[in-house]
């Protein structure tokens, strides 16, 4: 094991950067602003509660605190387990090459290609799908499946309409016809080369902090408070009642590490196949003022960071008075006027610090 882990580290990048990514709301490039407003605070140990990217979790990491990284989606805890919970292992090219070609030794299901037809990828890509994904669950190294999974995440991302899934439209992506978005180009792009490209940004974005970061799929609600800082991103519910349905969004993704039973959660009353819909008190006007309050509360003891948008629901200046209500020190900072994709609301990004 030593001696793996010796050749493992000549691959691990000097300095290490976080993945290209194409999620819908990430918080990427709010990324280095977030910690320019809580880098004064001293804290240790620190939970990413709603983890989505990972792209805060990571930038934690970077400053060496000890993370851990939640997420509900499980496609979405693979990828903190890739890249924040992983210290010190990559996927090296001839583990690459043998993820992209078939093995005699697997039997190689075809409930993609049959059951996605013209929905999301052409007959072809989704055989590859099908082979790759099968490759993928051969992985013994829970290391180096997530990082396969991300860059299998990542390519299917990459090649949709709108990086989503939220409809069956292969047909944008067929048409001759002039657009005035997307990029035929990358969605004509092979889904090997997507795959080898994101494999290697992420093998790029492995490092070791010198703590144990983990990466959880729980509900937040089942958490123990026991964390110095808490970095709060939930769906958001603009100002409409409409919210961010991250589930439906990607639940291509979500079927993918569930594989063998992907079959029996498929809401075939649906035109794109989207697995069965679950309540969620953050995407529900009725219920997301108490979701906030219990979230709170909950981690009264904690620093909270609460990432949002000026035109929200609740609005700023109520989840300022559910924190003061509970004895803590508010402050709000506030980013340039942003445009989200798919959202004809132009809004600020606002980060709520609360003692």
């Amino acid at each position: 094991m030593a001696s793996q882990l010796s050749l493992f580290s000549e691959y691990i990048p000097a300095v290490a950067k976080f993945p290209s990514t194409r999620y819908q709301g990430s918080k990427q490039k709010f990324a280095d602003w977030i910690w320019n407003c809580v880098k004064d605070i001293p804290f240790h140990s620190a939970l990413d509660a709603f983890g989505g990217t990972g792209c805060i979790s990571f930038r934690l990491k970077e400053e060496g605190k000890q993370v851990t990284y939640n997420d509900i989606l499980p496609f979405n805890q693979i990828i903190g387990k890739a890249l924040i919970e992983n210290t010190n292992v990559i996927l090296t090219e001839y583990e690459i090459d043998a993820l992209l070609r078939r093995n005699e030794n697997f039997a190689y299901p075809d409930f993609i290609e049959r059951t996605f037809k013209d929905i999301y990828f052409t007959d072809e890509e989704n055989r590859w799908l099908d082979i790759v994904s099968t490759n993928i669950r051969h992985i013994k190294n829970p290391y180096k499946q997530a990082i396969a999974y991300f860059a299998l995440f990542q390519a299917c991302i990459i090649k949709r309409p709108y990086n989503l899934f939220h409809r069956r439209n292969l047909y944008v992506r067929l048409q001759e016809v002039e657009r005035s978005f997307g990029n035929k180009k990358t969605w004509d792009t092979p889904f090997e080369v997507h795959f080898r490209k994101f494999v290697e940004e992420a093998n790029n974005a492995i490092f070791d902090n010198g703590e144990r970061c983990r990466s959880l799929n729980c509900n937040v609600f089942d958490l123990k408070p026991t964390f110095d800082f808490v970095y709060i991103d939930t769906p958001y519910l603009n100002d409409n009642g409409v919210g961010v349905d991250y589930a439906d969004f990607y639940h291509f993704l979500n079927g993918l590490v569930d594989y063998d039973n992907w079959n029996t959660h498929i809401d075939y009353t649906s035109k794109h196949l989207r697995l069965f819909r679950r309540p969620n008190v953050w995407n529900n006007p009725g219920t997301i003022h108490q979701a906030f309050e219990q979230l709170f509360s909950q981690f009264s003891n904690a620093t909270m960071a609460v990432s949002y948008r000026s035109n929200g629901i609740p609005s700023v200046d109520e989840l300022v008075l559910m924190l003061e209500k509970l004895g803590k020190c508010v402050k709000i900072y506030q980013s340039d006027t942003i445009k989200y994709v798919l959202s004809t609301k132009v809004s600020n990004e606002v980060l709520i610090v609360a003692r």
